[in-house]
């Protein structure tokens, strides 16, 4: 049995760096408070891009400028592959699905020939 299909890996980090897991109830408190959290990182990320982007167009930027992007994209990107990671391991495994016995697949039909 995998224990990551049970724990969810949480989109923060607890002492020392280490993760932090979430087991128990799906649709619980803390399950919502790491769902709008995620959400919260995701939105971040996608405005830091955006100002990424902007600052490495412009020519007046400052060495400074450019290392504080660094290391902002860098959190951001630790914290995005967090989220992938968590998401990834609560997908479902396709060796595990049985297939439903009513639901079968129906041949494409052929449309007639001209």
């Amino acid at each position: 049995m995998n224990t990551a299909r049970h724990a969810r890996l949480l989109p923060w980090k607890g002492e020392g760096g280490k993760p932090c897991y979430l087991s128990g109830e799906p649709n619980g408190y803390l399950t919502r408070v790491a769902d709008s959290i995620e959400k919260v990182q995701l939105g971040m990320a996608q405005d830091l891009l955006a100002h990424a982007d902007d600052l490495l167009n412009s020519p007046k930027a400052l060495a400074g400028e450019l290392h504080y992007l660094a290391a902002r994209l860098t959190e951001s990107l630790d914290q995005v592959l967090r989220v992938a990671e968590s998401r990834g391991a609560r997908l479902p495994d396709p060796d595990e699905e049985e297939p439903d016995e009513e639901e079968e697949e129906e041949p494409c039909p052929r449309w007639p020939a001209n």
